[in-house]
């Protein structure tokens, strides 16, 4: 018996002793790591509803495109979601219903040395509840060199382009500064309005883009006038000081700018026309239909607004006001009529430039926030009140901001290279270019 029980506790314990053995074993097994990252050539994950796939190929060598970030908006300018192409240079991005989307590439995510040689948006129509797919019809093409000649060409055209859109915003700040002496940090929220006036118009009224635009600029120009009504004239009716009225500027800013984001949302939106043109080749220049027109409505709308000023009575009046308010008032004239026109035409001229800046490119809320301290810009480097200063300090620093990147300075930060020049100008010149030497005291 003792034997038997002897025996049965040595087979016990050997048996204990093979049990860790086979736990190390099992633990030396190669598993994979649940950090690790995929395979380059690991398929995307296919979602369970519809959703868009678009796979970006270059034609010249045939070999997918990889890293270039393509973004999925809905029919009403609400943006669903965005990606960057994998390995086999394609994208999948869920969509929330069946119906038309419109897939816009980021050019600039695009491989140095690659280009497109057409549009970069298509549209697909989601049918199926899964896979709607579709390729780019434009391709890619190897640029191999292009002349710095042509480079400066394009870079010098948006540079004016870009100018007038600020050259009309400038001009607006240049009256409101000139006549009541406000510094308007709100003036950003008014460029942005005038888009989302021109947004509604379309995408929510259905007007097409032209219409949209002309109704955008009348409702801005009544919202300077409500603006002026009801909340500066009373407060200058009450002497209230200019620093005051300038925190209060900053103050209706903010209260904007989260209404604008409460609305719309932070995504960006789209017009239903003029998005994406096809640039048309001029000779030695290539603009699209859309840019052509926006320089020339800017164009048109800041020298009928110099006529008016230069020729007019109301233009007198409101260089006579801008002058010297006191001895105006006593002259007989009527300030606060001449004021309250001066807020209606600089948030119409403002109103203009965000709807041109909707059809020239995409709208977001923070839009007019984002080209404010570019305003001002322009409007110092002219010199403050004066009406052509601000106009050529705008197309200055426009030509600055695109034409820098040829330079050296970074795409991302082009901006930088406009603000050195003012402030090397102030420096030499602290009335501005076109501005008045003052003497203080």
């Amino acid at each position: 018996m003792r034997l038997r029980v002897i025996t049965l506790l040595s087979v016990l314990f050997f048996l204990l002793l093979l049990q860790p053995v086979g736990a190390h074993a099992d633990s030396t097994a190669p598993s994979p790591s649940p950090s690790a990252e995929p395979s380059p050539s690991a398929p995307l994950e296919r979602p369970d509803g519809p959703y868009i796939t678009v796979r970006l190929v270059d034609a010249a060598v045939d070999e997918p495109v990889v890293g270039v970030t393509l973004s999925v908006t809905a029919e009403d300018g609400t943006e669903v979601g965005s990606a960057e192409t994998d390995a086999e240079g394609r994208i999948i991005v869920p969509i929330p219903a069946l119906g038309s989307y419109t897939v816009a590439l980021d050019e600039a995510t695009l491989p140095e040395g690659i280009e497109l040689n057409t549009n970069a948006e298509i549209v697909i129509t989601a049918r199926l509840n899964g896979a709607n797919g579709g390729l780019f019809p434009i391709g890619v093409q190897e640029v191999v060199s292009v002349p710095f000649s042509d480079r400066l060409v394009t870079s010098l055209l948006s540079g004016i382009k870009f100018g007038l859109l600020v050259a009309l915003a400038a001009l607006g700040l240049s009256l409101i500064f000139g006549t009541t002496g406000l510094t308007n940090f709100a003036h950003g929220e008014l460029i942005t309005f005038g888009a989302l006036a021109t947004y509604v118009a379309n995408r929510g009224l259905g007007l097409p883009v032209v219409l949209a635009g002309l109704l955008a600029v009348v409702v801005s120009a009544a919202f300077g006038w409500a603006q002026d009504r009801g909340l500066w004239r009373p407060l200058r009716r009450r002497g209230t000081g200019l620093i005051a009225m300038m925190i209060v500027s900053i103050g209706l800013s903010l209260l904007l700018r989260n209404l604008y984001q409460y609305t719309i949302g932070s995504s960006r939106k789209s017009l239903s026309q003029y998005v994406s043109q096809a640039r048309n080749d001029y000779g030695f220049i290539k603009l699209a239909d859309k840019e052509i027109a926006i320089m020339l409505v800017a164009l048109v709308a800041i020298i009928v607004v110099c006529v008016v000023l230069m020729k007019t009575r109301l233009g007198k009046s409101m260089r006579a006001v801008s002058d010297n308010p006191a001895l105006s008032a006593s002259s007989g004239m009527q300030v606060d009529r001449v004021i309250s026109s001066v807020w209606i035409l600089g948030t119409a001229l403002t109103g203009l430039s965000g709807v041109l800046l909707a059809v020239n490119s995409q709208i977001n809320f923070l839009m007019g926030f984002k080209l404010l301290l570019l305003v001002f810009a322009g409007v110092t480097l002219g010199g403050l009140g004066t009406i052509w200063g601000a106009l050529f300090g705008s197309m200055v620093i426009g030509i600055m901001v695109e034409v820098g990147p040829l330079f050296g300075v970074p795409s991302s930060i082009k901006e930088v290279g406009a603000l050195v020049v003012l402030i090397i100008v102030l420096l030499v010149r602290p009335q501005g270019i076109l501005g008045r030497r003052e003497r203080v005291g």
